[in-house]
């Protein structure tokens, strides 16, 4: 091995195998007894592969063939995004990669009988000789085998129709001896279940399994699977490392793996991704098998022993934004202390700057346009309610003000505000039924809307109070690898939001002077002759909300996103209607920028904000209109790909298809009847920010209306 030939070596692993080296030998006339060595490196240009032919192969094409050589790639246009430099360490895994491919389809004896790789000319289109590479590969298929007898033996845990049924192999199937490795051992696709891992579940973590051909006779081969049972492994030590910052006892209680349990194997993963979801570490750190856990066995006693390292990252956050809604610019101000701790409130030493360590939420954010709109919120969550139980507590609390100023109108007033106070407090509990990836919420929300003298046509009154007491209900199931960049897994909540039925108890009404009668049922009641004030003194409504999202890891790590939501907004009266309070606005980025409404705003990109929102006539408002957004359905499908995927910051690209609708009636609701948009964006999550991004979307539908065409949006701590 010379030096020569280790800088040669290096410079053609990035492509370059013409590169040339000299060296030259001179005596050092600065130290005795030295020399000094220059090597004379010409790199030459990079040379790529062009051809790859495949030859004596008859039964399978050569695209197949082709993908199946991960690394070594030639310039088809197939192999767009691939790299086509020729790597002569990669080369040989590639042949065998070539091989099993070959094995998949029956061919058992399937060998390369010689291979070439040369140079070729290639002249361009400048005239100009440009050298590049083919590669010929000989193939000898052999003969194509089918499985005929299979065979299990040692098993008594579990019967063989039982592992036949997870082998899935039948007498007569096409001899794959890699999926039958796959079935055995694992490595299969995403949710695929494995012989091994159904045994390691049970705790035998010291099973062993063979399969050995017992007879070939002429295209059939018998086949005998011998199983060790061994013992049950119980867990002895559960290990957790690099914690520095926050307590053990919050990654202890996430694991699912406790000493004296038995070992299983899908507890194990568990475990690990619930480390990783719960944000205050690397997840990519924590899920990679060379360094993120370990399994440590001691066969002697039957014991093994689980570890678990753990890479702490900031997971506070400071949002400063800007944004432009109302024809005025809005300044945002908040913080997140997404590891606070309560309990080491009264310690000197842990305000640095705040005690941490308890994976507690605690929030504060500052939303002001500095002349006439200010909002404050305060939040704090207690994910394990006194230490013991997965009971999350969540606690909020905030207030706006909107005056009648306009500084671009050069006018300053007081006299004229809506106020808006609220308060909610819920409790989630984690269930065990249908299975532990649910967690059910009961919340008890208040709302009040305050107006003094306010501008006749901006609200549905002028004077007055508006109440809102409601329960809530959500069903939510989260079984994501990670929270920032999910790989796989799904998301699915259900919630449900009510009010007391008040129309349905009232008993009188008002005529046509305003005077107030009595009526003998809530029937008879006619809210023609009510004012605003008086009909929505008291809010009521049923509020229904439904989303689905699946994450498919495609290859690598490329992500398939796929979503699905519905909202309803009901009422329990015809007569009363609809509520103006908590209904949808449909379309655009999704950021309100500010809202006094208590409506939920709902992101579709290609469409400006709330453009896709229905606005119908109301007796109401001086202007005779209102957005009356009560029933919506979206559907979004979304490919991503990670750029960088670091503790200091994440960055992904993704392409997007979307599509959704908004009605005012839930009698007009028409799932297929959707406005469609595509684009493109990227996302940044930064630990001391959050998540922020920008994509551009074109909606196709809607021109008439001048709704769609292409537009940009702007992404703060939101998905979409």
């Amino acid at each position: 091995t010379t030096a020569e030939g280790i800088i040669k070596r290096y410079y053609a692993e990035k492509g370059f195998l013409l590169c040339n080296v000299d060296t030259e030998v001179k005596r050092d006339t600065m130290v005795r007894n030295a020399i000094r060595v220059t090597f004379k490196v010409d790199k030459g240009p990079k040379v790529r592969i062009k051809d790859i032919n495949f030859k004596g192969v008859e039964d399978i094409s050569e695209y197949k063939l082709a993908k199946s050589m991960k690394k070594t790639k030639s310039n088809k246009f197939y192999n767009f995004f691939n790299s086509k430099k020729f790597n002569e360490k990669e080369y040989p895994e590639d042949k065998k990669n070539l091989i099993s491919t070959l094995n998949e389809a029956g061919y058992r004896d399937a060998r390369i009988v010689k291979d070439s790789v040369y140079f070729v000319d290639i002249v361009g289109k400048n005239g100009k000789v440009k050298k590049k590479i083919n590669i010929d590969l000989y193939l000898d298929e052999g003969k194509k085998y089918y499985f005929r007898d299979i065979k299990w033996t040692g098993n008594s845990v579990y019967s063989s129709d039982m592992l036949n049924s997870i082998l899935g192999i039948e007498k007569g199937d096409v001899y794959d001896v890699v999926s039958m490795q796959k079935r055995l051992f694992g490595g299969g696709k995403q949710g695929d279940y494995d012989v091994s891992k159904l045994y390691r579940d049970k705790g035998y973590l010291f099973f062993e399994l063979s399969p050995v051909e017992t007879n070939i006779q002429n295209d059939s081969v018998d086949v005998e699977l011998r199983i060790k049972e061994g013992k049950q492994a119980t867990l002895n030590n559960i290990i957790i490392n690099g914690n520095d910052l926050t307590n053990e006892r919050v990654v202890r209680r996430q694991v699912v793996t406790r000493p004296g349990y038995l070992f299983s194997q899908s507890d194990f993963e568990r475990s690990i991704r619930e480390i990783a979801s719960l944000g205050q570490f690397d997840a990519e750190a924590i899920m990679d098998p060379t360094s993120g856990y370990a399994i440590i066995p001691n066969q002697r006693d039957n014991t093994v022993d689980l570890v678990y390292n753990v890479t702490e990252k900031p997971s506070s956050q400071l949002e400063l934004s800007g944004g432009w809604g109302g024809n005025t610019f809005v300044a945002t101000v908040g913080v997140s202390f997404n590891n606070f701790s309560t309990r080491r409130m009264f310690e000197k030493d842990a305000w640095r700057p705040v005690p941490l360590g308890d994976a507690q939420n605690l929030a504060f954010r500052f939303q002001t346009n500095g002349t006439y709109y200010t909002a404050l919120t305060a939040s704090f969550t207690e994910p394990w309610l006194f230490g013991k139980k997965p009971t999350s507590l969540n606690m909020s609390a905030y207030y706006t003000r909107q005056t009648n100023s306009y500084l671009a109108l050069n006018i300053l007033s007081h006299d004229r505000q809506m106020e808006v106070f609220g308060l909610s407090a819920s409790l989630g509990n984690r269930l065990k039924w249908p299975d532990s990836y649910f967690v059910a919420y009961n919340g008890l929300n208040w709302q009040t809307y305050k107006l003094t003298n306010w501008y006749s046509g901006y609200f549905i009154f002028d004077n007055g109070y508006a109440n809102n007491i409601s329960y809530s209900f959500n069903l939510m199931r989260n079984s994501t690898d990670q929270q920032i960049y999910p790989r796989t897994g799904s998301e699915f909540s259900f919630g449900l939001s009510l009010t007391p039925p008040f129309s349905l108890f009232r008993k009188y009404d008002y005529d046509a002077d305003g005077n107030k009668i009595k009526v003998n049922s809530w029937k008879d009641v006619d809210y023609d002759n009510w004012s605003a004030q008086q009909r929505y003194r008291w809010i009521e409504y049923h509020k229904w909300k439904l989303s689905a999202t699946q994450y498919i890891k495609v290859i690598g790590d490329l992500v398939l996103m796929t979503r699905a939501q519905f909202g309803y907004l009901g009422f329990y009266n015809r007569k009363w209607g609809y509520s103006p309070f908590e209904g949808f606005l449909l379309g655009g980025d999704g950021m309100s920028g500010y809202n006094t409404y208590g409506s939920e705003v709902i992101a579709l990109r290609g469409y400006e904000n709330y453009s896709l929102t229905p606005y119908t006539a109301t007796a109401y408002k001086s202007d005779g209109g209102a957005y009356a957004g009560n029933v919506y359905d979206k559907f979004t499908l979304e490919m991503r790909y990670p750029v960088i995927m670091q503790p200091s910051s994440t960055i992904y690209l993704l392409a997007f298809l979307e599509g959704g609708n908004c009605w005012s009636d839930i009698r007009d609701f028409n799932p297929f009847q959707i406005y469609r948009s595509a684009g493109v964006g990227v996302r940044v999550f930064l630990p001391m920010v959050g998540l922020i991004g920008v994509d551009w979307g074109y909606g196709f539908d809607g021109h008439s209306k001048n709704l769609g065409g292409s537009q940009f949006h702007f992404v703060i701590g939101q998905q979409f």
